[in-house]
C-alpha cells in the first residue's frame, strides 16, 4: 500500500474503488464494505497495444468511476491484475499483456488526479478473487482454500489458516504455471506443459478445433461449452482434458498445503456442468490420499464480480490496518 494519508470513514458509509485487469477486459467498480457493487465500468483490454494505449484505457476506467457522484465516498483503490505481480515494487508483468513487463501499475494509477490522496493497493487478480470468495463467497467459513480463475489465463490464490496468503512477491498459488504435462507445448512463460496451456479458454478452444469441432460463429470457450451441452464429442473431449489438468493441479496443491475446498471462477467456469462434472470425476482420481479425499471443487459464488470485490476487500483491509496502527 502507498504511504498516502488515510482519512477516517466518511459519513453515510464507505466505498472502495476497484480495478480488475486481465488479458480480455479492464473493469472498474465502486464497492461497499459488504461486497455490493454499486457502480461498474468495463473496457476491452488492448492487450497487444503499446504501453501508453494500455495505461490510457486504465485511466478511462478510472475517469468513468470518478465521474460518479459516489466517488467522494471512496477511501482507497484496489487493483487486481493478471500476473505475475511484484508487490514490493508495485509492478506487473502479465503473461497475456506483452507490453507490460515490470510495469509500475500501482504508481501509474496512483498518479491519476482523481486518485490523489487515496491509497492504492495492488494484488494478483486470482489473489483478489480468493479474498472475495473467502469474505463474501463460496470459500466463506473455510480456513484453507484454493480459489482459481480460469479464463484467458489460469490463476489462483490461497487462503491458509483463515487469511489470504500472498507469498513473498504476491504470487503464491500461481497454479496456471505449474507443469502438468512434462512433454507439453511451450508456454509463453518459458516452461512447458503449463496448466494454463491446457485449461484456459483459448487453450481448450484450440484443442476442440484440433479434434474437429467446427463453430457456427465465434470460436471461443463459451461456444465450445454450448456445443458440449449438445453432446458434441470434440467439445466434450476438450472440456474433459481441461478438467483433468485442473484436477491434477488442485489435487497437488491439496497434498502440499491441505486445502479443504477449491473454488473455481472465471469465464470458463461459467460453462457449468460441462466443466464441473468431469472436474469432480478427475479430482476423485487424483486426490487419492486419505487426508485429501474430502476435497471438493465448487463454482465461485461472486461470479464475474469476484476480482473487483476482492480488490476492494484487500484495499479496505489495508486501510483498516493502517487506521488501527495510527490509533495506537
Amino acid at each position: 500500500m502507498s504511504s498516502q494519508r488515510i482519512d477516517p470513514p466518511a459519513p453515510g458509509g464507505v466505498l472502495t474503488a476497484a480495478l480488475d485487469i486481465g488479458g480480455t477486459k479492464i473493469a472498474g467498480a465502486l464497492v461497499t464494505t459488504d461486497g455490493t457493487v454499486v457502480h461498474r465500468v468495463r473496457r476491452t483490454t488492448p492487450a497487444r497495444e503499446p504501453v501508453g494505449t494500455l495505461l490510457d484505457t486504465v485511466h478511462q476506467v478510472v475517469n468513468a468511476l470518478a465521474a460518479s457522484p459516489l466517488w467522494e465516498g471512496v477511501r482507497a483503490l484496489g487493483i487486481g491484475s493478471a500476473g505475475p505481480v511484484d508487490l514490493s515494487r508495485g509492478t506487473v508483468s502479465p503473461v497475456n499483456i506483452p507490453a507490460w513487463r515490470d510495469f509500475p501499475l500501482a504508481a501509474s494509477v496512483g498518479a491519476h488526479p482523481a486518485v490523489a490522496h487515496r491509497p492504492v493497493v495492488l494484488a494478483g487478480d486470482a489473489v483478489a478473487m480468493a479474498a472475495a470468495e473467502h469474505r463474501h463467497g463460496a470459500a466463506r467459513g473455510h480456513g484453507n482454500a484454493l480459489c482459481l480463475v480460469v479464463s484467458t489465463g489460469v490463476g489462483a490464490g490461497l487462503i491458509l489458516d483463515g487469511r489470504v496468503h500472498q507469498g513473498l512477491t504476491g504470487n503464491a498459488g500461481h497454479l496456471g504455471h505449474i507443469s502438468v504435462d512434462f512433454d507439453g507445448e511451450p508456454c509463453p512463460c518459458g516452461a512447458r506443459g503449463c496448466l494454463e496451456g491446457i485449461a484456459s479458454g483459448p487453450a481448450l478452444t484450440r484443442h476442440a478445433l484440433s479434434l474437429g469441432w467446427r463453430p457456427d460463429a465465434t470460436a471461443d470457450a463459451s461456444a465450445v461449452a454450448a456445443a458440449a451441452r449438445t453432446g458434441d464429442e470434440a467439445a466434450l473431449a476438450a472440456f474433459d482434458r481441461a478438467a483433468r489438468a485442473l484436477a491434477a493441479g488442485i489435487a497437488a496443491t491439496a497434498a502440499l498445503v491441505e486445502i479443504d475446498i477449491a473454488v473455481v471462477g472465471g469465464g470458463v467456469a461459467q460453462s457449468g456442468e460441462v466443466l464441473f462434472t468431469p472436474l469432480g470425476h478427475h479430482l476423485r482420481r487424483y486426490a487419492a490420499m486419505p487426508f485429501v479425499r474430502h476435497l471438493r471443487a465448487v463454482p465461485a459464488g461472486r461470479g464475474s464480480d469476484a476480482g473487483l470485490v476482492g480488490a476492494a476487500v484487500l484495499a479496505e483491509a489495508a486501510v483498516e490496518d493502517a487506521l488501527a496502527h495510527s490509533s495506537r
